[in-house]
């Protein structure tokens, strides 16, 4: 089974000269992240991340459904707790 995690677009890495990416956050932890499948990816938007690429785009109400649900099954790690969403 394949997982996708929402992580917020902190900002655009304007110096890539391949592929276009993104500093994503995770819980407080920020990866760089290709975003050429969502190139329309601003900051402060919600992104579901999968292997280090941003497959969609989706909206703050269904980041927190998400961050719900893994608290719910056990594998957030305490993501909802340190992840406040705007």
């Amino acid at each position: 089974m394949c997982l996708g995690v929402p992580g917020e677009v902190i900002e655009l890495d304007a110096e890539s000269s391949e592929l276009p990416s993104a500093l994503v956050e995770f819980a407080g932890i920020r990866r760089k992240v290709c975003i050429a499948c969502v190139p329309d990816a601003q900051p402060g938007e919600y992104v579901i991340v999968h292997a280090g690429i941003a497959i969609s785009r989706i909206d703050a109400a269904e980041a927190q459904r998400v961050f719900a649900y893994l608290d719910e099954i056990g594998e957030s790690d305490g993501w909802q707790e340190s992840h406040e969403i705007r």
